[in-house]
């Protein structure tokens, strides 16, 4: 993987247009919520992942990292979170993807439950067996449909909005500069927003898992990183702008609000005919940020299976170099886990939100150990090169780290609380269904690790 294929790749596992219609709920408070992720989430993470990523550039990412801390246990630990937060992060990115399609041939399908339902398991499945041809195929697809269903559309969106606004259109959202509508009001409610923007700028870490396939990853990753935060900051804000103008705040659909934003710009310039096409390129673009994640943390825990980790099925990879057999699993496990958050929330919304939510806590748990390990290993191993190192020596590297470490802490909590969007929806039932699917999960690796067995270190292909 060349310098060139790993920024698209890496933008691909962080960078995305389905939280836009998150951003735009908060009106002109998303330049506040984006300032402050940047600063306490989105920089902290880049620069702790780019100094782990070229003192350990190995196959495997958080795995390795955690793993040679704090030892082979909390490194599936790590990992576990990392897979486990891809499954249920998929989720939104489904829900997203069947959304932006309805728009191609039937808009009112959007909250149809059983198109929901069917189109996801036909997209989970297909994807599952392309990412088996192997990582060639897999990387290609990532950054092609990257540059075509969401640069393009983000660039198109911002345009749009850009022209609207010169043509002094009608603007949804007061823009008035005073305190009141460019700062929250700090309530819980509206604060657990932050979590949702916390969620939209995750995953820059996410192309580590491939380190042993990149060229001059010492070099390469620090930039991939980089560009990635950059590009993610600048669509997501101003393609949510872009939103925010033209959709009523009280009509914004968190799946669905890109592409009425399109619906409405396209209709007022006399362009209706291309609403399917944006649909349809919309729907790739996310098509490939999600065949990125398949084909991502699945390595990571196959390095895990491979240390012994985990019984020797795991372990197994098919001509491609692919582990065919995690990845099967995985996609039985998004299909049910994505068909059963549909059918026991009462709305949509709330089952895009709870996706969000319980992936952000499981995200931000596994961030915590990235973190911490980060500065474990400055002192553990001070003599491991680090070609990138986070700014200004120890007081930078426990500035950073702390500033990291609170603020995932802080997100955790906030996930708990159902935002005022959903309040009437059955705060109690959002709250049992977070901390009982987040106790589980925390659980299963101490299991299967209480279950290890020396038969498990058996390498088999």
């Amino acid at each position: 993987m060349n310098l060139f294929t790993l920024l698209w790749v890496t933008a691909a596992f962080n960078v995305s247009i389905r939280n836009l219609g998150i951003f735009a709920t908060t009106q002109m408070h998303m330049i506040f919520f984006a300032i402050l992720t940047l600063a306490i989430f989105y920089l902290p993470i880049a620069m702790v992942t780019a100094e782990m990523a070229t003192t350990f550039p190995k196959m495997g990412g958080i795995a390795v990292w955690v793993k040679n801390a704090f030892g082979k246990k909390i490194g599936l630990l790590a990992i576990w979170l990392q897979w486990t937060y891809m499954n249920i992060a998929m989720i939104a990115m489904l829900y997203f993807i069947s959304a932006s399609l309805s728009f191609v041939f039937a808009p009112e399908l959007v909250h149809n439950k059983a198109y929901l339902i069917s189109m996801n398991l036909i997209l989970i499945w297909s994807f599952t067996f392309i990412n088996l041809k192997g990582l060639k195929l897999s990387s290609k697809i990532s950054m092609t449909f990257f540059i075509i269903g969401i640069l393009i559309p983000a660039i198109l969106i911002i345009v749009l909005g850009i022209i609207y606004v010169i043509g002094a259109k009608p603007i949804q959202v007061d823009t008035t500069l005073n305190i009141k509508n460019y700062m929250p009001d700090f309530h819980l409610t509206t604060l657990v927003i932050l979590v949702g923007f916390m969620r939209a700028f995750g995953g820059i870490e996410g192309s580590a898992v491939h380190a042993n396939s990149v060229d001059n990853p010492k070099r390469n990753y620090p930039l991939a990183i980089f560009f990635a935060v950059s590009v993610g900051f600048l669509i997501n804000i101003l393609g949510s702008m872009s939103l925010a103008f033209v959709i009523p705040q009280k009509d914004i659909s968190l799946i669905g609000g890109l592409m009425n934003a399109f619906s409405i710009y396209f209709t007022k310039y006399n362009l209706k005919y291309l609403i399917p096409f944006l649909g349809l390129l919309v729907a790739i673009g996310q098509m490939g940020g999600f065949s990125t994640w398949l084909a991502g943390p699945v390595k990571g825990l196959l390095e895990t299976a491979k240390e012994g980790e985990l019984p020797p099925f795991f372990q197994k990879v098919n001509k491609n170099n692919m582990p065919s057999n995690l990845m099967l699993i995985q996609a039985i496990v998004i299909s049910i886990s994505s068909s059963t958050f549909l059918l026991i929330s009462t709305s949509i919304n709330m089952s895009f939100w709870i996706s969000v939510a319980l992936s952000m806590m499981i995200y931000v748990s596994m961030y915590f150990l990235m973190i911490l390990s980060c500065l474990y290993l400055r002192y553990k191993k001070p003599d491991i090169q680090r070609v990138y190192k986070i700014p200004f020596k120890n007081f930078g590297l426990w500035f950073v780290t702390i500033i990291g470490m609170m603020t995932m802490v802080f997100a955790f909590v906030m996930a708990l609380i159902p935002p005022s969007q959903l309040e009437k929806e059955g705060s109690l039932k959002y709250f049992l269904i977070l901390i009982i699917s987040i106790a589980v999960i925390y659980i299963i690796p101490f299991f299967i690790h209480s279950l290890k067995k020396d038969s498990w270190n058996i390498k088999i292909k």
